[in-house]
């Protein structure tokens, strides 16, 4: 199951992969990104918590989180947005010009940063495929986000606590700035200039900041990843597997949220599944993994893992947390192996002992795809207050089943599973009256780029 992550206003991103290593000697005597020579904030852009400026990346090297849905749109709609401050602009443009040659931009800024900083080709897998529209879609989401300090100081602070896990250093920064306006140099030569430059020179050191100050703060706070075992795998289908894994330390995270993974056999590959039930006593964790099509980590985690085989755990994200202050209802779509999270919702409500109606529409393409269902069903044997419908593509679809009950309007929402039911769901949802600020999903971006 691909990472569940969004709050209503979308605002929770991850990162991307990588072992440590070192970024090479550039800028020792003072490049256009280093700490020693700080650029001014850009206008209209937050300033980093600490209220210094240093160097480098929101279009960083490595997998960017998921855009909020605010920025979900078309790159040409969003990056063409002329409203803002003049920095703003001038970079929207800039992303509008490069947009239609995005792989063959994001391209020639890798070849520049391996070429000019070989050691940095460690941070990333070894085949390069799905790393192709990740810059442009982060630099389009700071973008959008560059006139909103709360949004986009959140966005990033999220993205630089996430790419510890991956080795990234602030040393690393400089490197990938140079890199940046290399590539955005060579192909934005309609809108390019000096003024421009500029822009997005005082844009990325600032973004850098905040992400690194956020790194540093959560150094403090934690490792930058857990090794976890695999104690129990499980063959559901002949395509899912229930994975669970005893971390080496403890691992705290909330019913609702996600976590990264990295197998043995694909280093530096990370995909992000939910965790498929509430916290634990004894600290096990345990994820529903659906092998798809050419899916390295998923069919590797399927097919290939083992009791005793070591993973590797990025720190839990994510916001599809459930108020334990309200008394409010929950309504929680789960499509295929999306039903993890709601499961662990679930089990989370069971556990704060709130008597609260909860409603679960459980959907799959067939009866055979229902693989969790027995479970859900001793759920709600067990739990009066919660009712389970399954409902089977072909017999009735979800979105009419969840219009034929409710009414919804004074529930909290919960929807996890393929970007296709995401999509229906929020729209049936929004068509029977739940407002939108209580609607919680899947980032949607999240689940097309973390798939595999």
């Amino acid at each position: 199951m691909n990472a569940a992550t969004t709050t209503p206003a979308g605002r929770d991103p991850s990162g991307p992969g990588g072992a440590e290593s070192s970024a090479g000697d550039h800028g020792a005597a003072g490049g256009w990104f280093t700490p020693r020579t700080p650029a001014g904030p850009p206008s209209g852009a937050p300033a980093s918590p600490g209220g210094e400026r240093v160097h480098p990346p929101a279009a960083s090297p490595t997998q960017p989180p998921p855009a909020p849905p605010a920025a979900a749109g078309p790159p040409e709609a969003t990056a063409t947005a002329a409203s803002g401050s003049p920095d703003a602009i001038r970079i929207r443009r800039t992303l509008a010009e490069v947009a239609p040659v995005a792989d063959q931009m994001t391209s020639y800024f890798y070849a520049l940063l391996f070429v000019r900083h070989p050691p940095l080709r460690d941070l990333f897998p070894v085949a390069m495929d799905a790393q192709r529209d990740r810059l442009l879609r982060a630099l389009l989401t700071a973008a959008e986000h560059m006139d909103d300090p709360a949004v986009l100081t959140d966005y990033l602070r999220h993205l630089g606590r996430g790419h510890r896990k991956y080795g990234t250093q602030a040393a690393h920064y400089p490197a990938v700035g140079e890199a940046l306006i290399g590539a955005l140099t060579r192909y934005a030569t309609r809108t390019w200039d000096g003024e421009t430059e500029a822009a997005w020179i005082r844009t990325y050191t600032t973004i850098s900041q905040i992400m690194i100050d956020a790194a540093a703060d959560d150094e403090r706070k934690g490792p930058p990843w857990w090794h976890a075992e695999v104690v129990a795998h499980e063959l559901r289908t002949p395509d899912i597997a229930v994975v669970t894994v005893r971390p080496d330390q403890p691992y705290p995270f909330l019913a609702g949220q996600y976590a990264s993974l990295e197998t043995p056999w694909w280093p530096r590959v990370w995909r992000h599944y939910s965790f498929a039930a509430a916290p634990r006593p004894d600290g096990l964790l345990t994820f529903h993994v659906k092998a798809v099509p050419a899916g390295w980590v998923s069919n590797a985690l399927v097919h290939r893992a083992r009791p005793g085989d070591i993973l590797r755990l990025g720190p839990p994200a994510g916001s599809m947390t459930v108020d334990h202050t309200s008394d409010s209802g929950l309504l929680c779509l789960g499509g295929g192996t999306g039903i993890a999270p709601i499961k662990a919702l679930v089990e989370d409500v069971v556990e704060h002992g709130r008597r609260r109606p909860v409603e679960v529409f459980y959907g799959a393409r067939t009866d055979h795809d229902l693989y969790d269902i027995d479970t859900m069903l001793r759920l709600r044997q067990a739990h009066p207050w919660l009712e389970v419908r399954a409902v089977v593509d072909g017999k009735s679809q979800l979105p009419d089943v969840v219009r034929t009950h409710g009414p919804w309007d004074e529930y909290h929402a919960y929807l996890s599973g393929p970007p296709g039911m995401i999509r229906s769901g929020v729209d049936a949802l929004r068509g029977v009256g739940v407002p939108y600020e209580r609607i919680r999903h899947d980032s949607l971006d999240e689940l097309v780029a973390a798939a595999g």
